[in-house]
């Protein structure tokens, strides 16, 4: 056996335990992807929801801009 091969076998082997088991990091996860998800979601269609309010008014798609390809 060599040298290096003997003091690997002597030497202790530090095991530093999780605070919880593996897989609940993945469960955590879920749950924080799964949350982030429905929050998204409540955001859906937003800016239709209260086009009511708006009217008729104008946007910025109804007025009328002069044409700039006749300038040059």
């Amino acid at each position: 056996m060599s040298f290096a091969a003997i003091l690997m076998a002597e030497s202790e082997h530090v095991v530093n335990e999780l605070p919880i088991p593996s897989f609940m990091f993945g469960v955590f996860a879920l749950i924080v992807f799964l949350f982030l998800g429905v929050i998204t979601f409540t955001y859906r269609d937003v800016a239709n929801r209260h086009s009511h309010k708006t009217g008729s008014a104008p946007t910025a798609h109804t007025y009328d801009t002069p044409d700039t390809d006749s300038q040059h």
